[in-house]
């Protein structure tokens, strides 16, 4: 692919260092990245606001050739408030798509850079959220028209169309052969209230691309959970296959080495094209960028080992929003999660949230797909509260009627070999709240309650369906909740949904990433209060692993009823690929 066996290793070069930077900078600059990574290919960008002029974007261009750096084009959609104007109600600087003048400037700068590149990426400032009388009236005029509410179908349409007419027109008259990508942002179940949409877009652009920074969940406004980094790369290489050009993450809003680190790492477990490193000006005499150079070849050794990512297949259709990222969450306490956005009928196992409830025909989709042999579904509490108007009564005893409860202790029944369930009562360390899910006794079963005095309340419930089994996961109120889960009662959930055949032993804030060539990766984040300890790794049908690229053998601690169990370092910010030997 490059100077890696596994991915390519891109940069972004932005407008503002490209209109000021010399040739003497540039090749100091470059020295030091070069001290501790290969670069590939860099995005060299004319526009963001500011306009680089074209003998700056041909002496940078010439600069990187000469290192061995194919040069593409990139293209920031922001536009300053014109001087003696009065500002819009805009973030960012992104484009008012009503004013005309702002439109025909978009126009100028994409055939620009067409004329300067034959392939070009935009960065994810795509999007409208100017709110000022010109887009209100449009918007009303519009939802008058179709008869809809808001913002959000109002958007999708404008940026359809502006994706259309003012970049991707202009660009392919100036440049026929110009490829264009358009880069999507982390924040997916916000797209559509800002005019993304790639259910139209991907049908316009050459190519998609993904932005995998997760950064501080708290001391950024996004709060988004680490393993976002992984999942959304799943979900537009299941969206448009081997047309997801890459991962794109930054230095930015990360106060620790790594957890700036983790965003490379879980790109990379995606088994991306590109690794993009955002931005060339913000890795120059920085500690993250020898930090990285290290692990992009260790990263690179480990996916040689890697197949394709597998697991359980979250739905989440086009211009869908519900409970923000549980899926992330569920993937930061082990249960290996792949996104799509479309209904997997054919996976053998599949979530559903509330987000998934934005198809509605989910409920009889579900049905169907139960009725298939082996198949598992698992859904979300708020997908129940979604779709309690749809008929859901045929799947479940289940229902939701708003009360919560909190509760610190819980009851575990555990699978026994004698056939008889045999209960444990871990307790966490503070109580979480939760919905009640009220069931009937013995039509659906709970196989983990949380407990509060004399009564006790469904955090894992089953139910057998047709053909297939159905689960129901009881959602902490606040998400981060289930990172307070005891170990027994999360290894009991990830014994319900093993991924071929594979489910962790252990604490929350441990990722299990499993491929399609009998290997998978055990990562433990760096979070507060996280030690080294010792986990168990249960695999159906193993005789034993082998930890690679150092190829160390490692036999089981025990096997029953055909399953082995595996004792393994877990490390905080350590990861390490094991080859299933069979």
């Amino acid at each position: 692919m490059g100077h890696y066996r596994n991915f390519t290793l891109a940069t972004y070069f932005v407008a503002h260092a490209a209109a000021r930077i010399t040739q003497e900078q540039l090749e100091r600059q470059l020295q030091f990245m070069e001290k501790h990574m290969r670069l590939d290919k860099v995005y060299l960008e004319p526009w963001r606001g500011e306009l680089a002029s074209p003998e700056q974007i041909d002496m940078i261009r010439r600069v990187f050739q000469r290192h061995d750096v194919q040069v593409a084009g990139g293209l920031t959609t922001v536009i300053p408030t014109p001087e003696g104007e009065t500002p819009k109600p805009r973030m960012f600087d992104t484009i008012c798509y009503t004013d005309e003048r702002m439109r025909a400037k978009l126009r100028e700068v994409s055939a620009l850079i067409a004329r300067q590149f034959d392939e070009f990426i935009i960065d994810d400032f795509f999007f409208t959220d100017c709110a000022c009388p010109s887009c209100i009236a449009a918007r009303d005029a519009y939802n008058k028209k179709m008869g809809t509410k808001g913002w959000q179908a109002f958007r999708l349409d404008l940026m359809r169309r502006v994706s259309q007419e003012d970049v991707i027109a202009p660009a392919k008259a100036a440049n026929p052969r110009c490829q264009i990508t358009i880069k999507y942002p982390n924040w997916a179940e916000s797209y559509q209230e800002t005019g993304y949409n790639p259910a139209a877009q991907r049908h316009l652009f050459d190519q998609v691309y993904t932005g995998t920074e997760t950064r501080d969940p708290v001391a950024t406004d996004q709060h988004l959970p680490r393993y976002l980094s992984f999942s959304l790369m799943t979900y537009f290489e299941s969206m448009w296959p081997r047309h997801n050009g890459g991962g794109w993450f930054d230095t930015f809003d990360t106060h620790v080495t790594e957890h700036y680190l983790e965003q490379a790492y879980l790109t990379a477990f995606s088994k991306p094209q590109e690794l993009m490193l955002f931005c060339f000006q913000s890795l120059q005499d920085n500690m993250y960028t020898p930090a990285l150079g290290f692990q992009l070849d260790r990263l690179d050794a480990v996916l040689d080992h890697a197949g394709a990512p597998v697991g359980i297949a979250c739905y989440l259709p086009d211009d869908c929003q519900g409970e923000d990222n549980v899926q992330d969450f569920l993937g930061m306490v082990g249960l290996p999660i792949v996104r799509t956005p479309f209904f997997p009928q054919e996976s053998g196992q599949i979530l559903l949230t509330r987000s998934s409830a934005c198809d509605p025909a989910i409920v009889d989709k579900l049905k169907a797909y139960l009725n298939a042999p082996g198949h598992t579904a698992v859904v979300t509490s708020g997908f129940w509260d979604a779709v309690k108007d749809r008929g859901y009564e045929d799947l479940t005893s289940i229902r939701l009627r708003g009360r919560r409860v909190s509760a610190s202790a819980y009851r575990v029944e555990e699978q026994s070999p004698a056939g008889w369930p045999a209960c444990t009562f871990p307790t966490g360390d503070r109580p979480i709240s939760i919905p009640v899910a009220e069931f009937r006794n013995n039509a659906t079963w709970a196989v983990v309650k949380a407990v509060h005095g004399e009564e006790s309340y469904g955090l894992l419930l089953r139910d057998d369906q047709g053909l297939g089994r159905l689960y129901t996961l009881v959602i902490p109120d606040a998400f981060p909740d289930l990172y307070r889960l005891p170990a027994p009662v999360l290894s009991r959930i990830r014994q319900a949904l093993p991924v071929h055949g594979a489910w962790l032993e252990g604490p929350a804030r441990i990722s299990l990433f499993v491929y399609d060539n009998d290997s998978l990766i055990v990562y433990p984040y760096v979070m507060d209060g996280a030690q080294r300890q010792i986990v168990r790794l249960h695999v159906a049908g193993a005789t034993a692993l082998r930890a690679l690229p150092r190829d160390t053998r490692i036999e089981p601690l025990y096997c029953r009823q055909g399953e082995a169990v595996f004792e393994l370092p877990a490390l905080p910010g350590r990861y390490t690929l094991y080859k299933i030997e069979r």
